[in-house]
């Protein structure tokens, strides 16, 4: 049983996370103070440290390389605030293997632990990271040097012209846009840029524009000073600040607000960003890559982007193929998927039934690369023998497999034929079926013109996206893994 640490000078703090944690089958023990961490360390090995970046008598930099002076076996994931993200980057080039920002999220934070404990984060535990770690409870991805052991480029001739691509473009500075639908893989293609690029060894951020409001876009990407705005409580960092001397990403870039691209043309222009609510420049280092599943000089034609800043950006371009359009890799994917989530659930599921082969080959796939994942995922949770067989895969899989490859007859023409044929639906509830079926049938068109990009659909049904969410998991159908 593995055996966890908790450093942190809130009392309450330690409290709830060793209460949890022990729910989770962990022992625990806490400490409120960097010196009582350290003498406890001298009767005990832990396993993991999980310690929070500024304590009262020495900073998170101070214990881990206590940490790792005495218990070089020892995963450490730093808790700090979203003020303290530049330094918490630091900590992991020191050999800290995260960072999760407060407020803490159970699920996110016990996946973190899980996989620091895991054997592969074991075994490079006492040397300084080769990947920075995501933080958590943000839409940004920060990540350090070193190749993505998880990336995979796949068999087809279509993406064979991409890797040649980013050979070709990754050891220049260009800024670089890629174009491809959504979940299709653009945010690991400007990964494998950065870390062919000389900029390698330095932060990668990963920014989903489609998940800022108007309002925190810029705090998010220039940062804030304190008391800039209301709930400005604190100094911030900003991701272009973050990303100094490194990359960043910025996916989704037109759903940015007009005042925020003419920010981001002087970022482009004079390197140099100013916080909201700052009086001073602030000069950075910064490689752009930007991505969209629009043509981008479309939207600048029509009015909805900047046309001086897509000429800046356009310097290089990728199209991303989907996978519907490379068939040939459906199946190397699939099985890349299993293996990984294998690992994560520790099972060990062999393969696919042929019928199952069958069915995902001939899916159309309109979440792309992301959307097979979290199928294989959930089938392999709900597989309890060698071969995942088509019964643990989501209804609109095989619902979609039966309607193009069997007769009518034996197959429901729509979701409301299929309700009405499958079991009596007691008259009281009828009108209440009804009105749930009309919704998902609004709810899927609305995803299908938007290239089930959740953010646009959301806004084609005038609704924001958190209400678009709660709807669609009223039905089954939607996988919302």
């Amino acid at each position: 049983m593995h055996k966890i640490l908790v450093v942190d000078d809130d009392n309450d703090m330690c409290l709830l996370l060793t209460r949890f944690l022990t729910r989770n089958g962990y022992v625990v023990a806490s400490a409120n103070s960097g010196q009582a961490a350290i003498d406890w360390m001298k009767k005990n090995k832990p396993d993991l440290v999980l310690c929070d970046f500024r304590l009262d008598d020495m900073t998170g930099v101070q214990l881990l390389g206590k940490i790792k002076e005495t218990h070089p076996q020892a995963s450490v994931i730093i808790i700090t605030g979203y003020s303290d993200v530049k330094d918490a980057v630091e900590v992991m080039k020191l050999g800290a293997f995260d960072y999760v920002t407060k407020p803490l999220f159970p699920d996110e934070i016990l996946l973190t632990i899980k996989k620091a404990l895991s054997e592969d984060a074991k075994d490079n535990s006492s040397s300084p990271k080769q990947n920075a770690g995501t933080p958590s409870n943000s839409s940004v991805k920060t990540k350090g040097n070193g190749g993505n052991s998880n990336y995979i480029t796949g068999d087809s001739p279509e993406f064979a012209t991409i890797v040649k691509q980013i050979d070709l473009v990754a050891p220049t500075n260009f800024s670089v846009i890629i174009y491809g639908e959504s979940g299709s893989g653009k945010e690991e293609i400007a990964q494998q840029i950065h870390q062919r690029s000389k900029r390698a060894g330095k932060p990668f951020v990963a920014i989903d524009c489609g998940s800022l409001s108007k309002e925190l876009a810029g705090s998010e990407l220039f940062g804030h000073e304190k008391g800039a705005f209301t709930g400005a409580l604190n100094q911030k960092i900003g991701s272009l600040e973050i990303a100094h001397e490194g990359t960043i990403f910025l996916d989704e870039i037109g759903n940015l607000s007009y005042d925020i691209q003419v920010s981001l043309l002087r970022v482009v222009q004079e390197r140099k960003i100013r916080r909201v609510g700052g009086n001073k420049d602030i000069d950075i280092d910064v490689r752009i890559i930007i991505a969209s599943n629009e043509k981008l000089w479309d939207a600048a034609r029509a009015g909805k982007f900047r046309e001086d800043l897509y000429h800046r950006f356009n310097e290089f371009s990728i199209d991303v193929p989907s996978l519907r359009e490379r068939k040939q890799d459906i199946m190397l994917f699939a099985r890349h998927f299993l293996k990984l989530t294998n690992a994560e659930l520790g099972k060990d599921v062999k393969g696919f039934t042929k019928e199952v082969e069958d069915v995902l080959n001939n899916y159309i796939w309109y979440g792309n690369l992301r959307e097979l994942k979290n199928v294989i995922k959930r089938a392999t949770l709900l597989t309890d023998g060698d071969l995942v067989e088509s019964k643990s895969l989501p209804f609109e899989i095989n619902n979609f497999y039966k309607l193009q490859f069997e007769s009518p007859t034996t197959a429901p023409a729509s979701k409301t034929e299929a309700i009405s044929t499958s079991s009596p639906v007691p008259y009281e509830n009828k009108l209440k079926s009804a009105n749930l079926d009309a919704e998902y049938e609004v709810i899927l068109d609305a995803l299908k013109q938007s290239n089930f990009n959740k953010s646009k659909a959301a806004k084609l049904l005038n609704v924001d996206r958190k209400t678009l969410y709660n709807k669609m998991r009223q039905f089954k159908e939607f996988n919302m893994d």
